[in-house]
């Protein structure tokens, strides 16, 4: 059963979905960026030189990029950059990470591991980065057999705020650019949310707030990182799944986002599971099974898998 409404009962594990097309995106190849594509993966650099701030500065690099790619026998030629959680403060890269883009490949399915920078307050460096690790995928997508029709985006609680936010807060790329990866664009295809921050507001997480926008935000950054105040007919169809016992982030972020998805016509599901809590028992168990199945079906109903 699909909700968007708080009062609405807890949803059932099974689901039928809606099939909506998936927006088309311009597609890029990065000349030299030859790659086999096989089960194993590669780690690379996400910036070539110092990566920027946001204010005009620029910083020594330390985010990357692990791109574990299916076989190609498997290959559907679907993509999706992951971001893992942590509240801005630290990255779980192991359970919403490395095994998340495992499960993935076993399903035909590109997993772009994403190891953004913190933001220590500086609240545009990790979505720099994620826009920056759309961008790679997309102008790669040639090399790595990936269709750049079909790139996702999938984050885990603050992960989850920052995929919101790459869905929200994008562009189309620099025609002029001399580096050809930021020519491309930033727009994901769609987006996977799983118990997600969205808001800045009174539902939020108080440390991803703190860690992303400082101990006494502006208004204006309240607002311009609330994601929920974001959606446009352009947003991304987006799944989503929270846990209704949550009390680490409230489920209402998802609710709301779900709200303002349906308010502007984009295609929205959201999977309230009855319990699990934050973290779905650890990655393991029925629920974290059922958010799985259902996204796999979301996913075909979208024909971004088969």
């Amino acid at each position: 059963m699909r909700l968007c409404h708080p009062l609405l009962p807890t949803v059932l594990l099974t689901a039928r979905v809606w099939a909506v097309p998936v927006a088309l995106a311009t597609a890029l190849a990065e000349p030299g960026a030859a790659q086999t594509a096989t089960a194993t993966s590669e780690k690379m650099a996400l910036w070539p030189g110092p990566a920027p701030v946001g204010d005009g500065s620029s910083e020594p690099a330390k985010a990357s990029l692990t791109v574990h790619l299916p076989p190609p026998e498997k290959a559907t030629g679907a993509a999706v950059v992951i971001c893992p959680g942590g509240g801005y403060g630290g990255l779980v890269v192991g359970p919403e990470g490395h095994g998340i883009a495992r499960w993935l490949n076993l399903h035909g399915i590109a997993g772009i591991v994403l190891e953004y920078r913190l933001p220590s307050g500086r609240p545009f460096v990790p979505l720099l980065d994620a826009q920056r690790a759309v961008r790679t995928v997309r102008a790669r997508a040639q090399a790595w057999k990936i269709d750049p029709r079909r790139i996702g985006i999938i984050g885990f609680s603050a992960g989850g705020h920052l995929a919101s936010t790459a869905g929200t807060h994008f562009d189309g790329g620099d025609p002029q650019a001399l580096d050809l990866i930021q020519r491309a664009s930033c727009r994901p295809d769609f987006m996977l949310l799983v118990y997600p921050v969205i808001t800045m507001n009174e539902k939020t997480h108080g440390g991803s707030k703190t860690n992303l926008l400082g101990r006494d935000p502006k208004p204006e950054l309240l607002d311009l990182f609330s994601n929920e105040k974001q959606v446009t007919d352009k947003t991304p169809p987006t799944f989503l799944t929270h846990a209704k016992d949550d009390t680490a982030v409230s489920p209402d972020n998802s609710r709301v986002f779900c709200e303002a998805l349906r308010a502007h016509h984009v295609a929205a599901e959201y999977l309230e599971l009855p319990s699990g809590g934050h973290g779905l028992n650890g990655y393991q168990g029925p629920m974290w099974d059922a958010w799985q199945t259902e996204s796999l079906k979301w996913l075909a109903a979208q024909k971004i898998i088969p």
